[in-house]
């Protein structure tokens, strides 16, 4: 009996930590609730043990079965999770009196997930699930600058907002395709190294050349081993791709980047009444028919210059260097009076590791996309100190403004912004 209960007694934490129910008790008391035998022999113990043991056994290959079915259906080992949620405390004040409560303090967040799925180990399915709610004009107005990257019109719905899937073809192809992408996710060439806190100053200047917007897309990108890539992509409206009643962007750049600087060049054609407001000014992102008056209809084409530089080193005096210049025509034929051409520019400057590792110091400023005929020559402009409180929490104060900044004389904005972003 004493080996029974020795025996019994080792297999009991075996069911235990498989997380079954054993009743020790019973167990334990396997000697006393039994009748007394007046004879023993072998046959007693080897029975008995052998009809516990075989119990255990199919308790122990349920929850392997179990087990395997759980892990059937859990996170793919292929798929990987990462994402960041923003706070941001953003007040402006406009020169001109404003009533439409955009002269206020307001507060917002934006939650995003970017989920990337592998199938092949070469090829990716992206997803994006982003929530917010910078809806309010504070973070929404392009024409004034202040909308900001953060910002989100989700109204604080989780949805999809960005699905795509590339893959490989050879060494240096990559192909592209999806229901909700962006002209600029699919450019051979990274056109601007400054990173920016209003969304205005991404790409180098995100107007006439570079301004997108998330539609049905697909397109092609070429890498070479020495820094030379071509890469062309089109991006069309949801409700009929390619069709004669959608706005469409065709978008074709051939750039070269090495190390330490990158130069390429836009042709974007845009068809519709494609327009893009970020960095414009009221007028500079319209594209009429019959003038102010008409349909957003006409065609333009559209020219885009970047350039940028690094130093060598972080933690000096000299800053890394974004510039870019757009030119936008519009086709002639359609605009009443001629008024066919509007162009911008841009500078950005970043200085890392200054004060501490991993921070950064950011200055942009430019000119807005401005239509030829508007009497005045709009600035916008914005600088920041980011910082990193760990690895994983990051603030960054910003300052930004412009004047005449949507084109009309006299009509200055002013604001600031405290960030504080959270990456998991």
């Amino acid at each position: 009996m004493l080996v029974a209960g020795a025996t019994l007694s080792l297999l009991a934490p075996v069911a235990t930590q498989a997380s079954d129910v054993v009743n020790l008790e019973e167990m334990n008391s396997y000697s006393r609730s039994r009748k007394k035998s007046s004879r023993l022999d072998s046959k007693t113990f080897i029975n008995e043990v052998s009809e516990d043991i075989a119990n255990l056994k199919g308790r122990i290959d349920g929850l392997e079965v179990r087990k395997n079915v759980f892990e059937a259906g859990g996170f793919s080992d292929t798929t990987t999770l990462d994402g960041k949620a923003v706070f941001a405390l953003m007040g402006t004040d406009h020169s001109n009196v404003k009533t439409d409560g955009t002269d206020s303090l307001i507060a917002a967040y934006q939650y995003t997930m970017n989920l990337n799925s592998s199938f092949s180990g070469d090829d990716n399915l992206y997803v994006r699930l982003r929530s917010g709610n910078g809806q309010s004009s504070n973070f929404t107005t392009k024409t004034f600058g202040t909308y900001l990257s953060m910002g989100s019109g989700n109204t604080d719905i989780l949805k999809v907002d960005k699905i795509w899937y590339t893959f490989p073809v050879g060494d240096d192809n990559t192909f592209y395709v999806g229901p909700k992408i962006e002209n600029y996710y699919m450019h051979a060439t990274t056109p601007s190294i400054y990173k920016p806190v209003t969304k205005q100053f991404t790409l180098g200047g995100n107007g006439a050349a570079y301004g997108a917007s998330t539609k049905t897309g697909a397109g092609w990108a070429f890498n070479a081993d020495n820094g030379f890539a071509v890469s062309s992509n089109v991006v069309s409206g949801n409700n009929g791709f390619l069709t004669n009643e959608q706005s469409t962007s065709w978008a074709t750049q051939v750039g070269i980047t090495k190390p330490q600087y990158s130069a390429s060049l836009m042709v974007n054609q845009k068809y519709n009444g494609w327009e893009d407001e970020y960095f414009s000014t009221s007028q500079g992102h319209r594209r009429l028919v019959d003038g102010d008056a008409g349909a957003q209809t006409a065609n333009s084409t559209n020219y885009g210059l970047r350039a940028w530089w690094r130093p060598l080193e972080t933690g000096t005096a000299t800053p890394s260097i974004s510039l870019g210049y757009d030119l936008s025509n519009i086709d002639a034929a359609e605009v009443t009076g001629d008024i066919d051409e509007t162009d911008a520019w841009f500078v950005g400057l970043n200085w890392a590791d200054i004060f501490q590792a991993d921070d950064r110091i950011g200055v942009a400023f430019g000119q807005p996309q401005t239509r030829e005929d508007e009497s005045v020559d709009p600035l916008a402009y914005e600088a920041y100190y980011e910082f990193k409180v760990n690895d994983s929490v990051t603030v960054t104060p910003t300052v930004f403004g412009g004047t005449d900044r949507n084109g009309t004389a006299g009509d200055d904005i002013f604001g600031t912004v405290l960030q504080t972003t959270f990456k998991f």
